[in-house]
Formats: structure tokens, C-alpha cells, sequence
């Protein structure tokens, strides 16, 4: 059996083609101004084919089955599709909770500020990854003056430790607040400043859609994806 469009069927798209176009904005219409076929139009297309085929010519066998495996094959792209979304959306109920675990805790974060408390010092780690021929620490408080500035000299790629202890270039201890820590690198002859990754809290958890990625919200108002946190402390 094989299906055919017989001169009935052919009628009947022709006066369809040439019927004024109604505005419809279903999903179904939407999908056929686009080209594309939903599985009700291929359902409709299919079984219009059959009421209208030639008797003295019937549907080939190998044809009606062909068109039932590609129905079939719509049915399941269109099952993928639904279980892909259902499984986007706990993925991000998963991320979420793996986020709500962190609030509270400390995250090494490269784009916020350090905090400094009475009796600590603070930490961070500058990552270079050729390395550097000179480096300089330079500490910023909260309206930009610069009150600590130190030489770290040469130095091997990979992440390296420092340590502000939290004193000014005169030797005063600094009161407790948020600091800017931030170093210039000269890499062989290229100057550049790059971040002090420098801890600081979490305070909530939220789900960026465009990136598909978990932020961090911190309590120096900075935020960062967790892709970039590069440690976690208690």
C-alpha cells in the first residue's frame, strides 16, 4: 500500500492555499509559519491521505509503513524534547540546593573586596599563569587611597599566597572595614593589575538562565559565578 494524493485531496489543499489566511497565534499556527509540522497537522495530513487515496489504487505497504515510522519518530523527538525541559529544570533545583549548602560559608572570590578584622590578617591568592618578573601588593580602602603598598618581587607562574597584615605604610593599624587588594604584575616587560582573590561570605544563592550558572551573592555586595570561586572555607 502507498499512499497518494488523489485529485480530491489536491482540491482540497488548492482551495486551502487560496482561502484567505485567518490570524491564529496557537502554537500549531505558529509552528505552520515556520514550516514546520506539529504532530496533530502530520496526524490530520496523514489520515486525509487515507480517506481520499484512489481505490482502484491503494496504499502501498511499504509507504503506509514509512509514514507510520515517521509519525512515530515525531512522537518520540517531541517526548525528548518535553523530558530534556523537565530535566533543565531539576538540574536547576539541584544547583539551587547545591547553592543554599555555601550561604554562610567563605568563598575565594576575584572581583570583591577583602575584610578586615581586628586581630587577623588578610589573605588572598593572585594567580599567574606564566608568571611574573615583578609583582606589587597594593591595598585601596574604601574611597580609593592607597594605605599599604609592598614588593613581592619575582615570581613563578602558578597561584601565589599573600598576606596583609593589616598595617598602613607607616606602621598604624588599619580600623576594621572592606579593603580593595590589588597587584601589578610585570609580566617580562607587560604591566598589568589582576585581582587578589580574597575570602569573603555568602549571603544568598541565585540561578543565572542566560549562563546557566549558579552566583554567589557576597557580603561585600560582589557577585560571582561559582565556576570562578577557586576555594571554599567555613
Amino acid at each position: 500500500m502507498a499512499i497518494t494524493t488523489s485529485g480530491a485531496v489536491s482540491a482540497k489543499l488548492s482551495s486551502t492555499a487560496t482561502a484567505p489566511a485567518k490570524p491564529n497565534t496557537t502554537p500549531s499556527a505558529d509552528k505552520a509559519n515556520k514550516g514546520e509540522m506539529d504532530q496533530q497537522a502530520f496526524l490530520k495530513l496523514f489520515t486525509t491521505q487515507l480517506q481520499n487515496q484512489n481505490p482502484l489504487e491503494p496504499v502501498k505497504n511499504e509507504a503506509f509503513v514509512a509514514q507510520l515510522a515517521q509519525f512515530s519518530q515525531l512522537e518520540a523527538t517531541t517526548k525528548m524534547a518535553d523530558s530534556l525541559s523537565t530535566m533543565a529544570a531539576a538540574m536547576k533545583s539541584d544547583k539551587l540546593m547545591t547553592g543554599a549548602s555555601l550561604i554562610g560559608k567563605k568563598v575565594a572570590s576575584p572581583t570583591g573586596t577583602a575584610e578586615l578584622v581586628d586581630g587577623a590578617n588578610v589573605r588572598g591568592t593572585l594567580a599567574l599563569d606564566k608568571g611574573a618578573s615583578a609583582v606589587n601588593l597594593d591595598v585601596f580602602d574604601v574611597n580609593g587611597s592607597k594605605v599599604f603598598s609592598q614588593a613581592l618581587g619575582r615570581q613563578a607562574p602558578g597561584d601565589v599566597d599573600v598576606v596583609w597584615s593589616g598595617y598602613n605604610s607607616k606602621g598604624e593599624r588599619m580600623p576594621p572595614g572592606r579593603y580593595n587588594v590589588v597587584a601589578t604584575v610585570d609580566s617580562f616587560g607587560t604591566v598589568t593589575k589582576v585581582p587578589i582573590s580574597t575570602p569573603s561570605a555568602v549571603r544568598s544563592v541565585s540561578f543565572n538562565a542566560a549562563n546557566n550558572e549558579l552566583m554567589l551573592e557576597l557580603t561585600d555586595g560582589s557577585s560571582v559565578g561559582l565556576s570562578k570561586v577557586q576555594r571554599i572555607d567555613n
